[in-house]
């Protein structure tokens, strides 16, 4: 599928972006932009989740690691798991943490979290949010929890 027919798919469709770098959030506002994707960036994890539930996401982009070491993506994510309004909300990992994926591994998959590898390839990022917002229209979560190498 081209990137024209994914756009028409996607038109309206909003997307958080949680991350603690700026050119990494605007590389995802370009990319996802060009899918025809909404995108609101936030600069870290919010410690309540009315900031997301403000957004309105149809899918969230985050990555686990914000700094050296503070798991703020992690803990966002569990909340959101944990919140009636939240939990059905497709999510994306998009981490270059590999010891911690790891260890995460098996209850990313059991929540149905896709995961991408830093760094990726623009191709993989734009399947896994055209896999988690075609399965989510479907009527549920993503079911695929893989991980996707863009490189090494």
């Amino acid at each position: 599928m081209n990137v024209a027919t994914r756009s028409s798919e996607l038109t309206g469709k909003r997307v958080l972006v949680v991350n603690d770098t700026q050119e990494i959030l605007e590389l995802f506002d370009d990319i996802l932009g060009e899918m025809g994707l909404e995108v609101t960036q936030m600069t870290y994890a919010p410690r309540e989740l009315e900031q997301v539930k403000e957004a309105k996401p149809d899918l969230v982009v985050l990555d686990l690691v914000f700094g050296e070491r503070e798991l703020l993506g992690w803990q966002l994510l569990q909340k959101m798991r944990m919140d009636r309004s939240l939990e059905q909300i497709p999510v994306i990992v998009c981490s270059g943490a590999l010891n911690k994926l790891n260890e995460l591994q098996g209850v990313l998959t059991e929540q149905n979290v896709v995961v991408v590898v830093k760094p990726f390839g623009v191709s993989q990022l734009e399947e896994a949010v055209q896999r988690a917002l075609r399965v989510e229209g479907e009527g549920g979560p993503p079911t695929v929890g893989e991980r996707q190498r863009g490189g090494a």
